[in-house]
């Protein structure tokens, strides 16, 4: 066996580092209206964070959103709900009802329904982290009204 050379020993310094990979799920919902088809991609979200059926409606919360389109009119109104889930009170809604739809100010008002999330009671399911405008798609025609939104978990 040869003897390694100095430059062969010598280590260079470290020009790397462990990122996180994030792994994605796409949310699609549909509706009779966009309104609904909105409400139930927050449903959704919430569906995938715990077993929405373990929920109960106790209390409510309102939050309002606005956008410059529909497209970041729905990923604010999904961040507002995430952000009362990630934060105080921790709030989970079972059901969400749209209040106020302004398609001309894109502007949201709806109201939350369930309960503070509590581990003893609802099953962890995986944490969105954020919402993601990747491939978000909205299709509202006379007889087609959903959504695709990916989130990042």
């Amino acid at each position: 066996m040869s003897e390694l050379s100095r430059e062969e020993k010598e280590i260079s310094p470290c020009k790397y580092e462990y990122l996180d990979h994030t792994a994605d799920v796409q949310l699609h919902a549909w509706g009779d209206s966009l309104e609904e088809a909105f409400e139930q991609c927050t449903q959704a979200m919430f569906g995938y964070m715990t077993e929405i059926d373990k929920v109960e409606i106790l209390d409510k919360h309102e939050i309002e959103a606005q956008g410059e389109d529909l497209q970041s009119l729905l990923f604010h109104l999904l961040d507002e709900f995430l952000f009362l889930f990630s934060a105080e009170p921790f709030f989970i809604p079972r059901k969400v009802k749209i209040t106020e739809f302004d398609r001309v100010s894109f502007k949201i008002s709806a109201v939350g329904y369930g309960e503070i999330f509590d581990l003893k009671k609802h099953p962890q399911g995986t944490e969105v982290k954020a919402i993601t405008y990747s491939n978000m798609q909205i299709h509202d025609t006379p007889n087609v009204h959903q959504v695709y939104v990916i989130i990042d978990i």
